[in-house]
């Protein structure tokens, strides 16, 4: 059996008052699930409130996820995208962290399970898990392509990308023609298109810079996506002065192209194509299957994201709420997307995460809860140095050098709140505005074999 859920307010001498609600102790507990965009925006909000915020995450870093393919290609440290969740909070007297793993949610006492059985009892709840990559049922396509979603992802990417390029010069005999040095991104979205420019960039400066014996004509990057056109959230101007500026930095586009099959060694396409490849960057689509939403006994939709009503609360779970990519978050508002699914980027997951923890504290207070309403600030897509696309809600599209100033302002600002410091600010940029100087170092110290030469998966 379950605790009798009491309602009331907790003062400072212990009472409990009528005007919140309030079943473990003294104060409000709330739990954060997740320290992505969505769970520090929500646990920020709550800093100073009459409230105890525990955040938790299998990891003790917040991922600047926007910047990762600049990770996976060699263009930032590790440490410039990541900063420990601990020192984000360590001023915050009633905001605390826990990093666990997720096991599930115990509704009858109220508590969030972990992986090693000490559980964190609740009276709201915070769902913030983010997504993961969507491979739609394709064989090979989780065991032999990278996905791009976390640190560690990008990491191994970027370590197998240096790989190839010092197997192909050590190995240049057949080495080219096997594969090694073909990258296939799958994916025409924001992502795919980023890390293709990326990776362009990345074989320009390794072979001027690093010394590499191979020409640089010997690599070969192909970006395939099943829709006729990059972009797709974006004017069909912004799409094609992409798909033109991508095929300038001599990168192939094989649009309208759905993958069949990915193998250890080549991408199987419908069409009975067989690209020869060791390395498949996945940007196909994210999903919340098989991540915390979606196992805990909560209402789910498409893609297993949590179902939540106009102020963001799941239907059926008191006081639990779903906030950015785990949660399908309605536009809101009173414009003509009122009724559609908000995109899930960090915008969302900030505004909803934000809101959600302003309806707790309208709960706590009498008061009651209120619609969300995304307020779209635009998007952007960067196709490497000063080629990026910025398109606002007017319909405004600016493109090129612009663009890429403005992509490049967007993310310095974000940046710099999120690591709060300046001297990190100053490294970062200069890397980033100094490509030459990237870490093209590999980290990993697993060995992989020379191109042939195994038929394991790809990468170390």
């Amino acid at each position: 059996m379950g605790r009798r859920l009491i309602r009331g307010h907790a003062d400072g001498a212990g009472r409990v008052g009528p005007r919140g609600l309030c079943h473990h102790g003294r104060m409000h507990r709330v739990v954060v699930v997740g320290a992505g965009f969505g769970g520090l925006s929500a646990a920020r909000a709550l800093i100073g409130k009459g409230v105890e915020v525990t955040v938790v995450d299998q990891r003790n870093f917040h991922t600047f996820q926007p910047l990762l393919y600049e990770v996976a290609t060699a263009g930032l440290e590790s440490g410039d995208v990541a900063y420990p969740i601990r020192v984000i909070f360590g001023k915050a007297d009633n905001v605390s962290f826990r990093m666990a793993t997720v096991t599930g949610v115990d509704w009858d006492s109220r508590e969030v399970l972990l992986a090693d059985n000490r559980p964190l009892p609740f009276d709201s709840l915070m769902v913030a898990s983010g997504a993961t990559a969507k491979f739609f049922g394709i064989p090979g396509a989780s065991e032999y392509s990278f996905p791009l979603y976390t640190l560690t992802d990008a990491r191994r990417l970027r370590d197998h990308i240096l790989r190839r390029l010092e197997d192909v010069d050590a190995h240049p005999d057949g080495a080219a023609a096997r594969g090694a040095l073909t990258f296939v991104v799958v994916g025409g979205g924001p992502t795919g298109v980023e890390v293709a420019g990326a990776l362009a960039e990345l074989l320009d400066v390794a072979v001027k810079h690093d010394g590499f014996r191979f020409p640089r004509s010997s690599g070969q990057i192909i970006l395939v996506d099943a829709l006729d056109r990059l972009l797709t959230p974006f004017r069909p101007s912004a799409a094609e002065y992409a798909a033109t500026t991508l095929a300038n930095r001599g990168i192939e586009l094989r649009l309208g192209h759905l993958v069949k099959a990915v193998r250890d060694d080549a991408v199987e396409l419908e069409d009975g194509t067989v690209i020869p490849t060791r390395t498949v960057v996945w940007a196909g689509g994210v999903s919340v299957e098989h991540t915390v939403a979606s196992e805990i006994d909560a209402p789910t939709g498409s893609n297993g994201r949590l179902l939540v009503g106009p102020d963001l609360s799941v239907p059926g779970r008191d006081d639990v709420y779903g906030v950015g990519d785990a949660a399908a978050v309605l536009w809101g508002g009173p414009g003509p997307d009122a009724d559609n699914l908000c995109p899930q980027v960090a915008q969302v997951a900030i505004q909803s995460g934000r809101h959600a923890a302003r309806q707790i504290l309208a709960k706590l207070d009498g008061r009651p809860t209120a619609p969300f309403a995304y307020k779209d600030k635009g998007i952007m897509a960067t196709i490497g140095r000063r080629a990026a696309i910025t398109q606002f809600r007017s319909g405004r599209v600016v493109r090129g050098t612009l663009g890429w100033l403005a992509w490049l302002g967007l993310h310095l600002v974000y940046l710099i709140g999120f690591r709060n410091k300046i001297v990190v600010v100053i490294n970062w940029s200069w890397r980033y505005l100094s490509w030459g100087s990237g870490p093209r170092i590999i980290v990993s110290e697993e060995s992989v074999p020379a191109p042939g030469d195994g038929d394991g998966p790809i990468g170390p």
